[in-house]
């Protein structure tokens, strides 16, 4: 006789409910941006060479693939080889776009991005999907540390893009930098919201896209989206907050952060898609100490310290508290 208790079967999640768009229902979105602009870019600059670690299709690389087969190295699934070979094209005079997840290039190929590309100050920009919160596969897809990773690397700028628009214009900064970048990446049909905001990416500067008197929201990434989302909610309960988009994580804009952040005596949050350690968050935190800034009262809303679980991306972003809907539900609670 078996004894073994049964176990009910749960409802087996899609692959689609975990690698869903970040876009709502009718959310206005463009594809693949950074393949398109990349693309577009090396029409111009022959010096632009594409490199991936088996992920073309999963970084939007195919764009600039197909446009650019002669300049195009699949490198396979190895990324320490994508950036020492990506440290040596630069060494001859090529800017590399080198693509992996975000995940695989801060814990992987570390030590390879540290010593042969930023120690050497090398012309050499990494472009990650899958950032932070932006999958549900778990642990081995999740990069919720890699800007506590790389924001105490020397010599590395490190970008955060926003939606469509903020992808496309950094392409071109950053290809206008001269020195190694470590740039997060929204993949496939990515929402559009800064066209509303008259915005314009500009490298090392942070935009206030809205004031507002009872709070200001200080993000990055996606959660800047997220941020102007919060704000329409809490607009209907007469809460006027204001958002300050910071899409360049390092070198921080501290001279627009503390004159935001001084104003009004208002309560500051800090919103990220990352660890609640060693992120955005704790940047601020320490800039606003050093400088003396005392807000009203200071907040962050970023993912635990945590190994988060898989699932359902929507499911996720609720459980961890950077859903809009949650995310304005905290802030009245702080007021």
């Amino acid at each position: 006789m078996n004894d073994a208790i049964k176990i009910p079967a749960k409802p087996r999640l899609t692959t689609s409910a975990m690698i869903a768009s970040l876009a709502t229902e009718g959310q206005r979105t463009k594809p693949a941006p950074f393949g398109h602009a990349l693309a577009e870019l090396a029409e111009t600059r022959r010096d632009i060479v594409g490199m991936t670690a088996d992920l073309g299709k999963y970084t939007d690389l195919h764009i600039f693939a197909k446009a650019h087969p002669e300049r195009y190295f699949q490198m396979g699934m190895a990324e320490q080889l994508l950036i020492m070979a990506a440290a040596g094209m630069a060494k001859e005079g090529f800017m590399p776009f080198a693509t992996t997840y975000a995940v695989f290039a801060a814990r992987r190929a570390y030590d390879f991005l540290c010593l042969a590309v930023a120690e050497e100050n090398l012309n050499v920009k990494v472009v990650c999907a899958l950032p932070g919160l932006t999958t549900g596969y778990g642990p081995s897809h999740q990069a919720t540390d890699d800007l506590a990773i790389f924001r105490a690397m020397p010599n590395l700028t490190i970008v955060d893009p926003c939606d469509a628009l903020d992808i496309e214009q950094a392409v071109p900064a950053i290809a206008a930098h001269n020195g190694p970048v470590y740039m997060r990446l929204l993949r496939g049909n990515v929402p559009l919201v800064l066209d509303e905001y008259n915005y314009k990416f500009e490298l090392g500067k942070a935009k206030l896209l809205r004031d507002g008197g009872d709070a200001l929201i200080i993000s990055s990434g996606f959660m800047t989206m997220r941020a102007l989302e919060t704000a329409d909610i809490l607009r209907a309960d007469s809460v006027d907050v204001g958002v300050l988009h910071v899409p360049t994580i390092k070198p921080l804009d501290e001279e627009t952060i503390i004159r935001e952040a001084s104003r009004n005596g208002r309560m500051v949050i800090v919103a990220e898609n990352h660890s609640v350690i060693g992120g955005l968050g704790e940047a601020v935190a320490s800039l606003l100490m050093r400088s003396g800034v005392r807000p009203a009262a200071f907040h962050q809303i970023a993912l635990p310290d945590a190994f988060l679980d898989a699932g359902a991306l929507p499911t996720l972003h609720d459980r961890y508290g950077i859903s809009a809907e949650m995310m304005s539900t905290r802030v009245k609670s702080w007021l």
